[in-house]
């Protein structure tokens, strides 16, 4: 099929690695940034085919993930509420919070309902006036469109009963957390192709020239994962530090402005505490003062931001890149997908989840 296949074409692939052994004259680090990225480098076995001297490490790039404790608290305290629906999609509900999760939650007797869209839950609020529907709206700079168009959608239909919960993190603050901890090995970045099909490249341009860091936006298929490494690669061999773009099939500069403009009705830029990882200034978005009555924190009075890591957990290592997660003793013992420690281990795109289910066997500890 056209654009599946060409993408994951044996042939090409072979290409792209033997161009990278030929060209790699010294160890390099590369992370790549989306954990859908992270899933198809294991799935596909990238990560042993690669040459020796380049080591792939695991991004923050899963919005389950990042996730904190505190935001599952408080969606877990709506659930509570008899008054109060609980919209979510489905890879939510077993993320761990400080005492339960939103699976559990639901056990007890709460309302929560997965939904495959924001615009769904705000049907759901049409459908039950007498009752407080609240979405819970996590994701990157990708999935923030459809949650403000919800909002936007909402006031116009004139409802007071529809709030969503806001999660939502920014990609290029990330970068900019990682490469300034002292600990950092990263040389390059694989930025992730659907946030910049939203918000463009513009925003990775400083962030390249402040850390002389190359930043290569890439595909999820084999194909684009290799070219988009062999960019990289040929960057740093020449010691030069741009942003490229790999996906330009899909990716414009500019992005999307209309999703953008969108977002920006909706949403103001404000500091995000990272499951993990901590708090990263300017690094997430919150619901604007003009939208505040489809604010569910504020609706609500939520404030569960303190709430402590699970100090077994070494998810923050693993999404800076500095462990992999066959390196945590906890990994496949302690921590399974039926009862993780932490978000990766449960999310469909967290690398511990990653590593779980396509190399459970494998010791891809020093690949």
């Amino acid at each position: 099929m056209k654009f599946i296949t060409e993408f994951r074409d044996a042939a090409l692939v072979k290409n792209y690695l033997d161009q990278l052994t030929e060209i790699t004259t010294r160890p390099w680090t590369i992370m790549e940034i989306c954990g859908g990225q992270t899933h198809s480098l294991v799935k596909n076995g990238i990560l042993e085919m690669l040459p020796k001297k380049i080591t792939m490490v695991h991004g923050p790039g899963c919005p389950v993930c990042v996730t904190p404790i505190g935001i599952i608290d408080e969606a877990v305290h709506l659930v509570k509420d008899e008054n109060v629906i609980l919209c979510s999609f489905g890879d939510m509900l077993r993320v761990p919070g400080s005492d339960k999760n939103l699976l559990e939650a639901k056990a007890n007797g709460g309302d929560v309902r997965i939904v495959y869209s924001p615009l769904e839950a705000v049907s759901i609020a049409q459908k039950n006036p007498h009752r407080q529907v609240v979405f819970f709206a996590v994701g990157f700079e990708t999935t923030a469109p459809a949650n403000a168009l919800s909002v936007v959608q909402a006031d116009k239909l004139g409802l007071k009963n529809y709030s969503i919960l806001a999660s939502h993190v920014l990609v290029p603050p990330a970068m900019e957390a990682i490469l300034a901890d002292p600990e950092t090995r990263i040389d390059a970045f694989l930025a992730a192709g659907h946030v910049c099909t939203i918000m463009g490249m513009e925003e990775y341009y400083p962030v390249a020239e402040k850390f002389h860091t190359p930043i290569v936006v890439t595909g999820f298929e084999p194909v684009d994962l290799l070219q988009g490494i062999l960019m990289a690669v040929r960057q740093l061999e020449s010691g030069i530090a741009k942003v490229e773009n790999q996906y330009a099939r899909v990716v414009l500069r500019e992005g999307n402005v209309l999703a953008q403009q969108t977002i920006h009705e909706v949403f103001d830029v404000a500091d995000r505490k990272w499951r993990g990882i901590g708090t990263i200034p300017m690094s997430g978005y919150e619901v604007k003062e003009s939208y505040k009555d489809f604010n569910a924190r504020r609706k609500f009075n939520l404030d569960f931001q303190a709430t402590k890591e699970n100090p077994e957990c070494i998810s923050g290592d693993i999404m800076k890149g500095l462990k992999k997660p066959i390196q945590c003793p906890m990994f496949g013992t302690k921590c399974k997908p039926e009862h993780p420690l932490g978000a990766p281990m449960v999310s469909s795109e967290g690398a511990c989840a990653a590593y779980y289910q396509y190399a459970e066997n494998k010791n891809l500890a020093e690949v």
